[in-house]
């Protein structure tokens, strides 16, 4: 289990008890920590002497700072843990379980559930993650911004699209042969990009509700920052240029980059200036630097089978959510 951490020691206080407490057999609890300098690996040595503690260089951001720890980490599964999760007792066993019966599947999360309301489902991947085809995530519990409460309505297992890197177990083989997170990602729909790439190999990812855990959410960079809007739209497009086939390419970026742009609008409208200039630096590095993802896009597609990937939906959630008013993932099934 490795947690990537940089600064905010008092999450460590909160919550690395309760994980190093976690009633699982031959697990080892591993701080991969981004060249903090709050103090917290003095903490931790001096408070938790049993976690292996891994210091980078410097800031490599999620990605980055996972790709070098886990270089450095040998086990069969690796859990990608958040520094903001707290876990209850047992919530191991059932994923794994699942992905001992099955030999398919090469990711799996627990069901995500708000930390300061319990019964909320949490932004971060909520109940599993799908994808539209125009790029656009959301999961069974969260459509964009709106949130579900929980009442058992997702409790059964089942293949998604994409699993949450705030709580993430992979096979530690599977992520070092797909070539573990893009870097050029520094954070945010890294994990995405990861899952798609298992796709491609043949393997399914899976939601196990049996599991569940309770995550804090922008412990790190919060929502209201435009870094973030930055980073989720130079991202999504990258993502999409790295994955699709060529004969979809161009047309899904395309359409993807005029519904940013009425995005932009959005955000001008409702005050949020910051955030509409940050999708407009989004797009220019993007297409900018066309050359350097090239080389990424031509890495993965070595790797793809282009078959059916569960998960990815034909249909626009923009449209559904925006225009059709469809609130919940029940109802953006519903045809």
């Amino acid at each position: 289990m490795v947690l990537v951490h940089w600064n905010r020691k008092n999450l460590l206080e909160k919550f690395l008890p309760a994980v190093v407490a976690s009633d699982y057999p031959n697990m080892e609890v591993v701080l991969a920590d981004n060249a903090s300098d709050d103090g917290s690996v003095a903490f931790v040595q001096r408070h938790f002497p049993e976690v292996k503690i891994i210091v980078n260089e410097q800031n490599y951001g999620y990605a980055g700072g996972y790709n070098q720890a886990l270089m450095q980490v040998k086990a069969d599964y690796y859990v990608l843990l958040n520094n903001d999760i707290e876990v209850p007792r047992g919530w191991i066993e059932p994923v794994i379980e699942a992905m001992e019966s099955d030999s398919s599947i090469g990711a799996c999360q627990p069901k995500m559930l708000d930390y300061h309301d319990k019964a909320l489902f949490e932004y971060a991947g909520a109940c599993g993650g799908f994808i539209d085809k125009y790029g656009f995530p959301f999961c069974r519990g969260r459509l964009f911004d709106t949130l579900e409460h929980d009442y058992g309505q997702y409790d059964n297992p089942v293949s998604v699209f994409w699993a949450t890197g705030a709580c993430l177990f992979i096979r530690a083989n599977l992520f070092h042969e797909v070539g573990g997170f893009d870097e050029n990602f520094f954070a945010h729909m890294e994990e995405i990009d990861l899952c798609w790439r298992l796709h491609l190999r043949g393997y399914t990812l899976k939601v196990i509700p049996q599991s569940k855990v309770y995550h804090v959410g922008g412990g790190t960079l919060s929502k209201l920052n435009p870094q973030k809007t930055y980073l989720n739209f130079r991202n999504s497009l990258l993502m999409l240029y790295k994955n699709l086939e060529g004969r979809n390419l161009w047309w899904i970026i395309f359409v993807r980059a005029t519904l940013d742009l009425i995005a932009s609008i959005r955000f001008l409208t409702e005050g949020k200036f910051g955030h509409s200039a940050a999708i407009h630096r989004a797009h220019s590095d993007f297409f900018f630097k066309l050359g350097k993802w090239h080389k990424a896009r031509k890495k993965t597609q070595l790797i793809a089978n282009h078959g059916n990937v569960s998960g990815m939906v034909s249909y626009s959630i923009v449209w559904k959510y925006f225009v059709r008013g469809r609130r919940t993932y029940t109802q953006v099934t519903d045809r």
